[in-house]
């Protein structure tokens, strides 16, 4: 598991100068995203992942790399939304905005070492294709959840799903051979 270890600080590394490099070009222009926009801006890209993957003919010449990548930095957004609240104005900086994302990787990478011993890495196994449809379930658990105001009766909360999202979307880029 060390070397999942370190896969996945590989694979989080290139997401975090990513959303690093944007937010010095954009700001924090996306505080102002309820938690249900940024819920269909994952689907929307776990949607055109699922479409790379079954179709033959590509009009833009991509892969998946780049939407998984997406999944993973608005799921933390998400993640620091459900914190923080929404706002009407972007408030944060680089450096605040870095030091929240860096929060909420390490729980994110606690969850997947908990849940990695428990279930023995059987995620090496699976295809690309079996982890995007599991991001797609989990994003229908958490529209159901936003359209029944946030609660549940027996189930985890949006945050866990929103990282389970993010640690299907690591594994997924691993296979991909992503993680340097």
């Amino acid at each position: 598991m060390d070397t999942t270890s370190q896969e996945f600080d590989s694979v989080i590394g290139t997401c975090r100068t990513l959303f690093i490099n944007k937010m010095q070009d954009y700001g924090s222009a996306w505080r102002i995203l309820r938690l249900p926009s940024l819920t269909d801006q994952i689907f929307i890209k776990a949607q055109r992942i699922r479409s790379l993957q079954e179709n033959e003919v590509r009009k833009v010449d991509e892969d998946e790399t780049g939407e998984f990548i997406g999944i993973i930095n608005y799921s933390i957004m998400a993640l620091i939304q459900l914190d923080l609240g929404v706002v009407e104005q972007p408030d944060l900086g680089v450096a605040k905005a870095t030091e929240l994302y860096d929060e909420k990787v390490a729980l994110t990478k606690a969850l997947m070492e908990a849940k990695n011993h428990d279930y023995g890495e059987a995620w090496r196994d699976m295809r690309v294709s079996s982890l995007t449809d599991l991001i797609l379930q989990k994003l229908l658990r958490v529209k159901q959840i936003e359209d029944n105001k946030g609660k549940t009766i027996v189930s985890e909360g949006i945050d866990a799903n929103y990282q389970d999202m993010i640690n299907y979307s690591v594994f997924a880029l691993i296979l991909m051979g992503f993680a340097k």
